[in-house]
């Protein structure tokens, strides 16, 4: 796994190999992440990257919100609960020396609590498949204050997810056995 773009482009994430089942953990792939990317940044809403803060839910190694900062992201916080997913992440920001623009969460994603920081503006997200996990964090996101207003949400999923009537679906892909949404929180 590389970053595949931006300030970082090139630079070899830790290894994690075909992933950790046990641990849910299944990183993107490099083709489907720039797929993501390029849907961003070049698609026809407009780049919601500079200058952004980047939430990574069911982070894993980090990747996307390691790529989001490459792209020009301000900030991103990575959130799993996983010993395995910390441990990856921890070399992952190290590589990247994101250490100041970089905060870690060991969280179960789908109780996050209430946020006491600043709202997110774009959300990654790359549930377990089928487990229906993905519906129950963005509840929880949302009810906790994580998401602002006109946030972008690019959720990763096996199957086209149920959205909240408070968003609005923007584009839907497919990438072999991954779904790959975007959808936009209404503006206040």
């Amino acid at each position: 796994m590389r970053i595949v773009g931006g300030t970082l482009r090139g630079l070899k994430l830790a290894d994690l190999g075909e992933g950790d089942p046990a641990a849910h953990l299944r990183p993107t792939t490099d083709r489907v992440r720039e797929a993501i990317f390029n849907l961003l940044i070049n698609g026809t809403h407009g780049n919601p990257l500079p200058g952004a803060r980047v939430l990574d839910l069911f982070a894993g190694t980090g990747a996307l919100g390691l790529e989001a900062l490459s792209r020009g992201a301000s900030h991103a916080t990575l959130v799993d609960d996983g010993s395995r997913a910390h441990a990856l992440m921890r070399q992952n920001i190290a590589k990247a020396r994101v250490q100041p623009t970089t905060v870690l969460l060991r969280r179960d994603a789908t109780k996050l609590g209430r946020n006491t920081g600043a709202a997110f503006d774009v959300v990654f997200m790359d549930p377990p498949y089928g487990q229906g996990s993905g519906e129950v964090a963005l509840t929880s996101a949302l009810q906790g204050g994580w998401i602002g207003a006109g946030a972008w949400i690019v959720w990763e999923e096996s199957r086209a997810p149920l959205l909240p009537a408070a968003m609005t679906l923007l584009d839907r892909r497919s990438y072999g056995d991954t779904v790959v949404t975007l959808a936009r929180v209404a503006p206040n």
